[in-house]
């Protein structure tokens, strides 16, 4: 009996040992694959999209474009507060800390879609397109604003710039930016 219980665990050993080089090689082969991936797709220029004059990170860029990248960013920390309230609610339980978290990640979610929405309408009045092909336009330069920041502190810092620039916009196309922001802090 000790000889069959010996031969089961080894064999138990030896597939936890090859499941785990499977799960190694699976996470290489998606860090190589995300390196390969360009970080955003070449906007093309267009000279109907409006231009950020205001001073700042976005200055001379379009609007939808800056207003995509800032929804991008607060996107992800939608997603890092997210992670961040599950940890506080299962991992060690806090209860004050995942009330904080989810308080915040609702406001990024609230607060990316108002960016994403006036990129949306700067894409539809200016270009003449359907709300569906402008996430085409706008979907990858989003992402890839987000997909870089990898802590809620790099992803803060990243969005400082946001609100000014939707500011300036609320300042020169109301049309446009008409929703009010909400804040995180």
């Amino acid at each position: 009996m000790p000889g069959i219980i010996a031969k089961v665990a080894i064999a138990a050993l030896a597939l936890g040992v090859a499941a785990n080089a499977v799960l190694a090689q699976t996470m290489r082969q998606r860090r190589e694959q995300r390196a390969k991936e360009p970080a955003a797709p070449v906007v093309s220029v267009d000279p109907r999209d409006s231009i950020v004059t205001a001073a700042g990170a976005f200055s001379g860029r379009p609007y939808w474009l800056a207003l995509a990248r800032c929804g991008g960013i607060y996107f992800k920390l939608n997603t890092l507060y997210s992670d961040a309230a599950v940890r506080a609610r299962v991992v060690t339980p806090n209860p004050t800390a995942n009330s904080e978290f989810t308080r915040k990640l609702n406001e990024a979610i609230q607060i990316a879609t108002t960016y994403l929405d006036g990129a949306e309408h700067f894409l539809m009045s200016e270009r003449g397109l359907e709300r569906v092909d402008t996430v085409l336009i706008y979907d990858g330069q989003m992402w890839a604003a987000g997909e870089r920041l990898r802590s809620i502190d790099a992803a803060v810092a990243a969005a400082k710039p946001c609100p000014a620039l939707y500011q300036a916009c609320r300042a020169g196309h109301p049309k446009m930016c008409n929703e009010s922001l909400v804040s995180i802090h």
